[in-house]
């Protein structure tokens, strides 16, 4: 039997349209909309099909668009590929998506996790509006902060932080040789320092919610290591959100524990390239939301 890790993703992954079909054609998946909707205080599914881009592209939005989108994917591998759930030995995800690891493996709840991603997602979205123009001002006079905030795969880094800093950073990249720069759809520079006090309010969303051991190990952004304690698993989402994600290094580590079959669970197909990039022959396969 192969030794299969599902990969989740994470925020920039949502595209207006995603899991309009799925819900259309499978039950399972438009119930998980209808128990998230009921959570959210508004129609989920309906941000999803009709947008505006806008809308979805909020971080308070996206966050549980993209969890339940990827939870509804996961139904539909388990209505054609039941074989696949039993392979599984591992689970995965790129930022927000670990949340959605946790869940599949059991360590959160459906409903818990949607209150969490909510609450994640509003605490990076302030902290993200939050950061003041004259802040950003002073930083650019030789104080930026700029950091690398996703190693994904070989080539392939994101950074974050100041606008300025930003901009600086772009044009540098083009004097160097014209190496390409493409800005994310999310808004703020997550999983930098600027993200303060985003970690201190999801610790106080994590205190209300029950998580238990999962059923498969669930590798952490923060350190690329598989986790099954509870306790260890709530220290790290914490700080997962001033941390950069460490997918390379997850990615690695998956195929040198031995998984030798993938599965992209959700909207996009970035993961299924980062796999790639890190080894060329990798057998990945994609469940779209």
């Amino acid at each position: 039997m192969p030794r299969t890790a599902f990969l989740f993703p994470g925020q920039g992954a949502q595209t207006v349209g995603m899991a309009a079909a799925l819900c259309q054609s499978l039950p399972a998946a438009a119930d998980l909309f209808q128990r998230a909707s009921a959570v959210l205080g508004y129609d989920l599914l309906g941000v999803c099909t009709n947008g505006p881009a806008e809308r979805l592209n909020a971080t308070d939005v996206s966050q549980p668009a993209i969890f339940v989108a990827s939870l509804a994917a996961l139904e539909q591998l388990k209505a054609t590929e039941p074989d696949a759930i039993q392979s599984v030995v591992a689970a995965a995800g790129l930022s927000l998506g670990e949340y959605t690891a946790l869940a599949f493996a059991g360590a959160l709840s459906f409903e818990d996790g949607v209150k969490l991603v909510q609450a994640r997602g509003r605490a990076m979205q302030a902290a993200a509006e939050a950061t003041p123009v004259e802040a950003l001002v002073s930083e650019a006079r030789g104080a930026d902060t700029f950091e690398v905030a996703n190693l994904l795969c070989p080539g392939n880094t994101a950074v974050s932080g100041s606008i300025a800093a930003i901009e600086r950073f772009e044009q540098l990249c083009a004097q160097k040789g014209g190496i390409r720069t493409v800005r994310l759809a999310v808004a703020g520079a997550f999983h930098t320092k600027l993200m303060r006090p985003a970690d201190e309010k999801l610790a106080e969303a994590l205190d209300g919610i029950a998580l238990k051991a999962p059923t498969v190990p669930v590798w952490s952004n923060v350190d690329a290591r598989p986790h099954t304690d509870p306790s260890e698993i709530r220290s790290l989402l914490v700080k997962q959100i001033l941390s950069p994600v460490r997918w390379e290094d997850t990615l690695r580590g998956l195929l040198a524990d031995g998984a030798d079959r993938f599965y992209e669970i959700g909207p996009g197909r970035v993961l299924a390239g980062t796999l790639k990039r890190v080894q060329r022959k990798a057998d990945v396969r994609n469940v779209a939301a």
